[in-house]
């Protein structure tokens, strides 16, 4: 199994470059949001335990999540890997998901990020917001606040994967088959 993670900030083309990768390598994508939005919208157990948490208006802790996530690899054992968008998003999630994928004979293949300056991105997000409805989106604040939470709780997985030589920076500025093109000459020479 190739087993990739990939990062981005909120508008780096994380969404647009998954669907070109789980194509062209026959991953499976795991999106964290679309995971819980399974569990809450189909009422599982684990769904039912992260509403209690939601609806307090607390972070659903990161064992839940890595429950979660777990049980939709194990829906997808016979796949030629995994690509992970969201997952990990702290360095408990990664010590866990190093720590689950050897149970099914696998482990993290590489880590990639998009990176490109905020303001780049910001402009995006707020051009999204435009046409997209989202109104996170449509805030200035709203978008950097993000990227803040984004700077402290995730950014420190790169110097994780990092001493594992398993992290990967893509210039995320460009034309979407230029950013393409980049992510594949990395996934390629993996």
């Amino acid at each position: 199994m190739i087993n990739i993670v990939l990062f981005g900030k909120p508008g780096a083309g994380k969404g647009t470059q998954a669907e070109f990768l789980k194509e062209k390598y026959k991953l499976t994508h795991i999106s964290t949001g679309d995971v819980f939005r399974y569990n809450l919208k189909n009422d599982t157990p684990l769904g039912k335990e992260a509403r209690v948490y939601m609806d307090a208006g607390d972070l659903v802790p990161d064992e839940l999540t890595t429950k979660m996530l777990i049980d939709e690899v194990n829906k997808h054992l016979d796949s030629n890997g995994i690509l992970f968008d969201g997952y990990p998003r702290t360095i408990a999630q990664a010590e866990a998901l190093d720590a689950f994928l050897p149970t099914i004979g696998s482990s993290v293949t590489a880590t990639v990020a998009l990176e490109a300056d905020d303001n780049i991105l910001v402009e995006r997000l707020l051009e999204r917001g435009k046409t997209s409805g989202r109104v996170d989106d449509q805030d200035e604040e709203k978008i950097r606040n993000r990227y803040q939470e984004y700077n402290e709780k995730t950014a420190p997985l790169m110097g994780y994967y990092k001493e594992q030589n398993k992290f990967h920076a893509v210039n995320g500025i460009g034309t979407i088959q230029e950013i393409t093109e980049r992510l594949t000459a990395v996934i390629d020479n993996l």
